[in-house]
């Protein structure tokens, strides 16, 4: 039940792969103590890959089960890692300079809406499988996609 009550709200649990976390940080190009979000962590494996690189990682997790794991496995990085238990759709996010996400393909056009109001100075969104529709990634592999956000130009007077 737990596993499938986020799919209202997010996607079914599936483990981001090591090569496909090498993807995410060689797309995201951050530096040590910057900040990656991850929208679903899961177990937390992308939040310890962060935390390994020296960058801080920020985590949502609505599986009780999935968030006490992920919790217990990120203890160690309590300075580098923290986890919520929380809808990220209701919650204002940290200043981060990536988001890391695995949403359902119907999610991502509210997503692509919640980052601009999120994120008004522009931020990095690598997405697994799934795109924005309507945008071009910048790059893809291993199905992972790169996107970036921008600020909105006002060419007001």
């Amino acid at each position: 039940m737990c596993f499938g009550l986020v799919l209202i709200s997010g996607a079914p649990y599936l483990p981001t792969l090591k090569n496909q976390i090498d993807t995410i940080f060689d797309f995201a190009q951050l530096n040590p103590g910057d900040t990656i979000i991850e929208l679903g962590c899961g177990d937390g494996r992308m939040l310890i890959a962060a935390a390994k690189r020296d960058m801080n990682a920020v985590g949502y997790e609505l599986n009780p089960i999935l968030f006490v794991i992920c919790w217990l496995r990120t203890l160690r990085f309590r300075g580098k890692v923290t986890v919520k238990f929380a809808d990220f759709w209701g919650s204002n996010w940290p200043n981060a300079d990536a988001v890391y996400v695995f949403l359902l393909p119907r999610l991502m056009p509210a997503l692509e809406r919640k980052i601009i109001k999120e994120e008004p100075r522009g931020i990095k969104v690598i997405s697994f499988a799934f795109d924005f529709p309507g945008l071009k990634p910048l790059k893809m592999k291993n199905g992972i996609l790169l996107y970036e956000f921008t600020p909105e130009v006002d060419s007001s007077p």
